[in-house]
């Protein structure tokens, strides 16, 4: 059960059906008689014919059947063909690749309701005898690849779109009027990208078919696109907008690169997925605006340095290594390094990645190929993709030679060729450093600005590369920084080639503080700016690489006015966002104001606006005690919102401003998470909100408030707080909640009962309460019940509401569920129809587990580690997106190693669990946890001297003992931090430096004063005498026995310290032992004389006196070894 050997053989099993690697499950003789005829070496055609048939697929053909009554067409029952990647071999035998292009020829027949829809051209349709089937004949004849065939059959509406009767659309029964409002201005897109590629759409026909249960809701081939059924929505629907859109474009880009021109390999896979996601940044920028693109660019460069920071550099293109040096890591780094792979997958195999791996290089890849764009500039960038576009027309023209179809395929080595060719600039290095090796950079920017040379002192940091962190890489180049200041915004452009770059940048003004003049912006704007906050400084705010040009994360050292004044006057929306999301960490009065101006000002792009909103609530939970006035935001919202006579009634919905519709929605989910200062939700907050569910009209509106609605249930879900628990609280009931609370329920189920007479688009409005009442189960408020989301989940309901149910069964499992829930879910993702259920569910699951890794939990059972194994070896075959998943769910609960329950290793400590075989050795490990007593180990056999005639016997040692305790003396020690963490067990020997032996000390107690003195070298230092009645602390695994007849067991006298001083020789147990028999003799000799000595001045002081025992054998006192017997007692 070891995951390191799983993915070893996972990957090689992929590669022995991979066709790029020659690799397949079919294996086909060629006959003889074909190379007698020379048919081979001529290159003449071979003809294969493959009988074959589809029973109960398991993958590859995804069918709905709804139920109810009425023949399969009555209920809209289809079909469609589907995968992960490369998957077409799941539903026809064929060469499962990108890099073989064909021409096809494909016959479906269906019954005479359905219609069936695939790639290529519809030449003919020819109805069976009887009139109950017909039959669909299509011919591609563009070349392509088995991946890019694809196939959907049901009841479709069609309709031709009215601007371009090229593209056809495909619907299922009663969603005709979506699908026109959906696509009504796509047509656009077709015109813009035939403008800037310089050439007309590949293929004769394009076709769009939506259907239900697709997963992912957008799959591309050859003149066919699959849509999901969610894609689309009415003219009344605003938020989904831009999304829907922007999947659309995406779609249309795909043919162009992924369809018609197509990759090699799969580690040429970024080239089709960057190319089309670059395209639909340009349609975004031109439609949308450069704000809107510019933060998605921001967005998904924040996501894919997250993920990277997380867990590993993400290699584009991992077929070779880079040809050119290049040091990723730090100063001492010489040679050119290749990450080993900090994945729990292999990626070197498409159907060996995670999911999340794939979807974050797909960004990655978009980011990639804007950076392309800002070192060749955009137009000749669009010079080479037109190049690839002539070059595969040109092959597709010779249909008799199949062997100039490869200029349709492209590597990640011909790209560059390509630009080369074109544009004269050789990308070889860039592609090294970026395309073929992971990682992002990290920045740490700081700089003092020197008042006498008028200078800015700057200092560069990568001290992050330098430091070995997961994901960054150390980037030597240009790098360009925008400096801002009273005088208008300078950019400078500096060479990085070291971890620490300094740099002087002399200043273009100086500072006038007081003086009144307005500032230039980068835009030639000039505004007027308060410069009270400012120091001796001109410098108003500084930036690095503001184009995004490079993939990297920013740490910007800089004080909190200077954030200020770069989210009120600064034009650049990625500025503003980062300036909001570092004036979270300065909670004072003057980022309040900055805050509420930026939320106040029309001008501002919305989705700051948005995020501004979110930090001043952050800000204000933070000055609980400075904060004066309303309620952050109430104020604003009523001027913006309110009624003209009374400002708690707003005023009917009007969505109209966009800017302003999105704010209205964003403004109370950001109130509810405001706290006072017993740290519960202000109860002004609450009456505002529950006003808001009161006024609230959306009569004379002509869009939709499912979605502002829906933010109202999720803004007074934030507003709950945990429950005080008093002692001997009966259970939940409606009596016993608070009032608040009561209002907060009533609202939620009003709303949830409303949903089910009214359905709004996509039930948002369900899936708030769901989650809502989630929170106050959480809370509290309401008993748990996981049989409430249970009904949720159930096959049949709308995929949001099952989603929104099961995170919140998968929320409940984590903190409260039983092994059947958990067992619940597991069966989901298992049997469940509806792919993407399964998905979303692994994800789920992943990203809240039911337990940590590999750590002792209730749930942690044998039984869970052989179901999710078993999934992941062989119930999966089909999926293997699905198999990954489950793949990374079994690493974040049991990690790469065996699990814990098991027999492997425990938690993150190497430790392994009691009569386990240790590493690279045939004996068990000890059980720690048994209570043992400690033995003292047997010494020599040495002959009882018996004592001369006449001589008074001595007496035998005895050591006065405290009956009950035993004290050791302690001192802590640095050496290994397991002291902390291996409670209820003894520490093994082979976590001891000393060689193990009866002398060896347990590395936690520390050595007697005797032994430091045996050894010769160092001192002792003893620790702290303990206070009046204080018990010595003992290890939880450390049993001391009572009234040992011996003392101290020989095991703890006289033993090495762990480690050692320095410059002491290495300790001779042999000699050790000798030098001490040699002192025990000397000290008893001693003794004999001594008490010999004492005899006799006692005899000759008189008879009354009697006789009594030496000192050492006393038996008064309380102290285990009296005072007056000298050093101590030797064994």
């Amino acid at each position: 059960r070891d995951l390191e050997y799983y993915s070893e053989n996972h990957l090689s099993g992929c590669n022995l059906v991979d066709p790029d690697l020659n690799g397949g499950e079919i294996n086909i003789k060629v006959p003889s008689e074909a190379f007698n005829q020379n048919m081979i070496a001529e290159g003449k055609p071979l003809k294969v014919r493959v009988e074959f048939s589809l029973e109960d697929p398991k993958g590859g053909v995804q069918f709905v059947i709804p139920e109810g009554n009425g023949t399969l067409v009555e209920r809209s029952a289809h079909m469609f063909t589907f995968g992960h990647e490369n998957s077409a071999r799941l539903w026809f035998p064929c060469v499962d690749t990108t890099s073989e292009p064909c021409t096809w020829k494909l016959e479906f027949t269906v019954d005479e309701g359905m219609t069936a829809i695939s790639c290529g051209e519809l030449y003919d349709t020819v109805y069976t005898p009887d009139m109950r089937r017909k039959t669909f004949h299509y011919h591609v004849n563009t070349p392509t690849a088995a991946p890019n065939i694809a196939l959907a059959v049901g009841p479709f509406q069609i309709y031709v779109d009215p601007n371009m009767s090229e593209m056809i659309h495909f619907c299922l029964p009663h969603m005709l009027p979506v699908l026109k409002s959906t696509i009504r201005y796509q047509y656009e897109v077709f015109e813009y990208f035939e403008t800037i590629l310089g050439t007309q759409f590949p293929f004769t026909t394009y076709k769009q078919v939506f259907v239900d249960e697709l997963y992912p809701w957008v799959c591309s081939y050859s003149t066919l696109t699959l849509f999901n059924t969610n894609v689309l929505h009415p003219t009344a629907i605003i938020d989904v907008q831009y999304e829907t859109r922007k999947m659309l474009t995406e779609a249309i880009a795909t043919q162009f690169f992924g369809a018609y021109v197509s990759t090699e390999k799969w580690c040429d896979r970024w080239i089709k997925r960057g190319i089309p996601k670059y395209l639909m940044g340009l349609w975004v920028r031109k439609t949308f605006g450069n704000n809107e693109y510019r933060d998605m660019i921001h967005q998904a460069m924040y996501e894919v340095t997250s993920y990277e920071s997380k867990i590993g550099g993400i290699i584009l293109d991992s077929s070779q290594v880079p040809a050119s040096i290049v040091t990723i890591k730090g100063e001492s780094s010489k040679n050119p390094e290749i990450e080993t792979n900090a994945f729990c997958f292999p990626v070197k195999n498409l159907q060996t990645c995670s999911p999340e791996y794939l979807e974050i290089m797909d960004k990655k890849a978009h980011l990639v190929v804007r950076m392309l764009e800002h070192r060749l500039g955009q137009q000749q960038l669009l010079q080479v993709l037109n190049k690839l576009l002539a070059l595969a027309s040109n092959a597709r023209q010779a249909k008799c030679d199949p062997k100039l179809w490869s200029n349709m395929v492209w590597n990640t080595n011909t790209f560059t060729k390509s630009i080369f060719s074109v544009t004269g600039k050789d990308t070889s290095v860039f592609m090294d450093q970026w395309v073929r090796m992971g990682g992002h950079a990290k920045f740490q920017l700081k700089f003092v600005f020197n008042r006498k040379r008028n200078t800015v002192e700057l200092e560069i940091n990568q001290d992050a590369a330098d430091k070995y962190e997961t994901g960054v890489r150390k980037y030597v180049g240009p790098v360009r920084i925008a400096l801002q200041e009273l005088d208008g915004q300078f950019f400078h452009n500096f060479q990085v080639e070291s971890v620490n770059s300094k740099h002087d940048i002399t200043c273009h003004s100086k500072s006038r503080r007081n003086k009144k003049k307005k500032i230039p912006l980068v835009n030639n704007e000039e505004v007027d700016m308060d410069l009270s906050q400012m120091d001796d400084s001109p410098v108003l705010w500084i930036r690095l690489d503001p184009e995004m040009t490079l993939i990297r994360s920013l740490d910007i050292v800089q004080p909190d006015f200077q954030w200020q004044y770069q989210l009120r006057h600064e034009r650049d929306v990625t500025a503003q966002t980062e300036a909001v999301y570092a004036l979270e960490y300065f909670p004072s009065p003057t980022t309040r104001s900055a805050l509420e101006d930026t939320i106040k000002n029309g001008q501002c792009f919305y989705r700051v606006r948005c995020r501004a909103t979110t930090c001043i609530t952050e800000v204000a939970n933070k000055m609980i005690h400075q904060w004066e006035g309303p309620p952050a935001m109430m104020v604003i919202f009523k001027n913006m919102f309110g009624s003209f006579a009374a400002a708690h009634i707003i005023k009917q919905n009007d969505f109209s401003n966009l800017q302003n519709y999105f704010l209205q929605c964003a403004i109370p989910l950001a109130m509810g998470g405001l706290r006072n200062q017993h740290n519960i939700c202000p109860a002004e907050v609450l009456e505002f909100l529950l006003n808001l569910f009161k006024y609230n009209d959306n009569t004379k509106n002509s869009f939709s408030d499912n979605y502002y609605r829906a933010a109202l249930v999720t803004a007074l879900g934030k507003t709950v707080t945990p429950v005080v628990s008093m002692l001997g609280q009966g259970p939940i009931t409606s009596e016993s909640l608070a009032e608040d609370t009561k209002k907060v329920l009533e609202e939620i189920t009003r709303y949830l009962n409303m949903e089910k007479l009214l359905p709004c688009y996509r039930y948002t409005v369900t899936v708030a309460c769901l989650k809502a009442i989630r929170k106050l189960q959480k809370t509290g408020h309401l008993p748990p019940n996981p049989d409430f989301f249970k009904d949720y989940s159930q096959y049949g309901q709308y995929q949001d509401v099952r989603l929104a149910a099961l995170e919140c069964l998968v929320d409940y499992v984590s903190l409260e569920g039983q092994n059947s829930d958990l067992i619940y879910l597991i069966d989901m993702v298992e049997n469940d129809k509806d792919p993407l259920i399964r998905h979303k569910l692994c994800r789920m699951l992943i990203d809240n587990p039911p337990f940590n890794k590999n750590r002792d939990h209730r749930l942690n059972k044998k039984e869970l580690v052989e179901r999710i194994w078993s999934l992941i070896n062989s119930k999966f075959w089909y999926d293997s997106r699905l198999r990954c998943d489950m793949v990374d769910f079994y690493y974040t609960l049991y990690g790469r190693r065996k699990p814990f329950c098991l027999g492997g290793m425990l938690g993150d400590f190497g430790l392994l669990p009691p009569n386990q075989l240790m590493p690279g050795s045939q004996a068990p490990m000890p059980n720690w946890n048994k209570k043992t007593q400690f033995t003292i180990p047997k010494t020599e056999k040495k002959e009882i001297k018996k004592e001369p005639v006449g001589v008074t016997p001595t007496p035998p040692v005895q050591i006065k003992q405290e009956p009950g305790t035993f004290n050791i003396k302690q001192e802590k020690q640095d050496i290994d931090e397991r002291d902390n963490i291996m409670s209820s067990m003894e520490v093994p020997d082979f976590f001891m430096d000393t060689p193990p032996g009866p002398s060896s000390l347990p590395h936690h107690h520390a050595p007697p004063p005797s032994a430091m003195h045996q050894r010769g070298g160092g001192s002792f230092i003893p620790p702290p005498p303990l206070p009046h009645g204080f018990q010595p602390l003992h290890h939880q695994g450390l049993q001391v026995p009572h009234h040992h007849p011996l003392g101290p067991p020989a095991g703890l006298v006289g033993a090495a310290p762990v480690g050692g001083m320095v410059g002491e020789a290495p300790w001779d147990p042999e000699g050790a032992r000798k030098r001490k028999k040699e002192k025990k003799k000397k000290k008893k000799h001693k003794r004999h004389k001594d008490e010999r000595t004492e005899e006799l001045r006692q005899s000759a002081a008189g008879e009354e006196m009697g006789s009594r025992p030496s000192s050492a054998g006393s038996t008064s006192g309380s102290n285990p070894v009296s005072p007056a017997a000298g050093p101590g007692i030797e064994f």
